[in-house]
């Protein structure tokens, strides 16, 4: 990833230690500039790792596994099939 070694990252932060909004499907974290660093869910399970500031240039470097991550609500009740009998 050339991308990532041009970005200027400010801090690297466990996924744990950041704040989920299940309803905008979105991690938060706080920016010293006094807005909160954002990442969506689905650019997480796209293999994206860098939270940015919309206020600010800062951005973060997000500590994760996969596997870890909350399902969408999609995929949730997308794997019930009814069945008709």
């Amino acid at each position: 990833m050339a991308d990532d070694e041009q970005l200027s990252i400010y801090d690297e932060v466990e996924i744990e230690d950041m704040t989920y909004d299940e309803t905008l499907q979105i991690y938060h974290y706080p920016c010293p500039c006094g807005d909160r660093f954002e990442i969506a869910l689905y650019d997480l399970m796209d293999g994206e790792d860098i939270g940015v500031c919309p206020s600010c240039s800062l951005m973060i470097r997000v500590i994760f596994e996969v596997d870890n991550l909350p399902k969408p609500p999609e995929q949730e009740t997308s794997e019930q099939v009814p069945v008709a009998a």
